[in-house]
């Protein structure tokens, strides 16, 4: 597919290709990879002094230097502010391990870093990065008057929070080291192997459900930038729309906003307020505990030395009982794509009166629940601004971003 003079083409596989790519290059600390898939190259820009006036450049062409962005190094400050519609205030500090607190439990020992981690996905926050190359990286999520910082430094990782004097450690996973290279997976035959492989690909297998067009120009932190534009073509989602801001200069991703069919806020507004592509000092990645800080191994937790630990023992036998579900089934296509799971054993959820829902769950439950009926019976929808799930009385989860009618009808066709 050759680039042509078109802003729109479709592309519902792009930000697969774009994700995977920043994942690999934006490692902050290994430990909390995941996190930093999703927040490394999203969040909050300074405002635009003016648009500027950059090449012309078709969605294609735009997603190829995405693509080919080999940006190793770089320190920043940036901002993400997620607003899912989950009623969290109240109740992130009994859901949610490190939540609602800026440390970790001092009877319980350091909260690992994805722990703390998850309290991203609730509110605003300012962090601060820095990365060189795949070795060492560090990330820092600044508080009024602290800090919680997790370094990876070659075969280590650190957290440590500030407030309460609190220090994690752990050993990198397996095939950090300097012969990571030779672990890597290889690509099987018939893979795509440049930028413009990646781009062609993405773009021809997305279909007709997506919409991808450049939408002018911003400038993010100071930098020039093209504004990438995704859209569903299909109605019936909760997503209204994907808008990246592209460093028009080396391809990276500088401000990422994801906004809700419904409207009102975006769901996640990320972006960097401060970036520099040079090499941070070395010293950046150095850290040693404090003295009479109280340091928690990870295998300490792993062992159930704690009672966090013994959590996470007991988690596998827990898991054992998920044997009963009977595979996913996948209804629909594109951004109106809906899971179809069995619950084990066919049931629904417990009720209150049953003395199986402690009292936080079932608060939990009243506030993110609507009953529902249709052909197939009653159930329970579960609601955010961006993801829908319903769970009937009979034991089966109905789950996309999608609306909650979408939800009904597909349950009442399935039935």
């Amino acid at each position: 597919m050759a680039p042509n003079d078109s802003a729109e083409t479709t592309g519902e596989a792009t930000s697969t290709v774009v994700g995977r790519r920043k994942a690999a290059r934006y490692i902050v600390p290994v430990a909390v990879a995941g996190v930093a898939a999703a927040t490394i190259g999203l969040v909050p820009a300074l405002a635009s002094t003016g648009d500027p006036d950059l090449p012309k450049i078709t969605a294609q062409q735009l997603i190829e230097k995405i693509a080919a962005s080999d940006e190793e190094q770089l320190s920043g400050t940036f901002k993400i502010r997620t607003d899912l519609g989950l009623p969290l205030d109240g109740l992130a500090g009994s859901l949610v391990p490190g939540a609602g607190g800026t440390g970790g439990d001092k009877d319980g020992g350091a909260a690992a870093p994805q722990d703390k981690l998850m309290e991203l996905t609730s509110g605003t926050h300012t962090l601060r990065v820095a990365a060189d190359g795949p070795e060492q990286q560090k990330l820092s999520i600044l508080g009024d008057a602290s800090e919680y910082s997790v370094i990876h430094n070659r075969g280590e990782v650190w957290a440590y929070d500030s407030q309460s004097d609190e220090v994690y450690h752990a050993e990198a996973p397996e095939g950090r080291g300097g012969d990571a290279a030779e672990k890597a997976p290889k690509l099987p035959e018939g893979a795509p192997a440049t930028p413009k492989d990646f781009a062609e690909q993405a773009l021809a297998a997305a279909g007709d459900t997506t919409s991808v067009t450049v939408d002018g120009t911003a400038q993010v932190a100071g930098r020039d930038a093209y504004q990438l534009l995704i859209k569903p073509k299909q109605s019936g989602s909760t997503i209204g729309s994907v808008r990246i801001a592209v460093d028009a200069e080396n391809g990276v991703p500088l401000k990422f906003t994801l906004a809700a069919a419904s409207g009102g806020k975006a769901v996640v507004d990320a972006g960097f307020t401060k970036v520099d592509f040079s090499r941070p000092a070395a010293s950046t990645f150095d850290f040693t505990p404090p003295k009479g800080a109280e340091v928690t191994e990870a295998d300490e937790l792993e062992t159930g030395k704690d009672e966090r630990g013994a959590a996470q023992k007991a988690l596998p036998g827990q898991l054992a009982e998920l044997d009963g579900f009977e595979g996913l089934n996948v209804i629909g296509e594109g951004w109106t794509s809906i899971a179809e799971i069995r619950t084990p054993g066919g049931t629904g959820l417990p009720t209150a009166g049953s003395g199986d829902v402690p009292a936080e769950a079932q608060g939990l439950i009243d506030a993110l629940g609507d009953k529902v009926t249709g052909k197939f019976g009653s159930g329970t929808v579960f609601k955010t601004r961006l993801v829908n799930a319903l769970l009937t009385d009979d034991g089966r989860v109905y789950v996309g971003a999608v609306t909650k009618d979408a939800l009904v009808r597909a349950a009442d066709a399935a039935k």
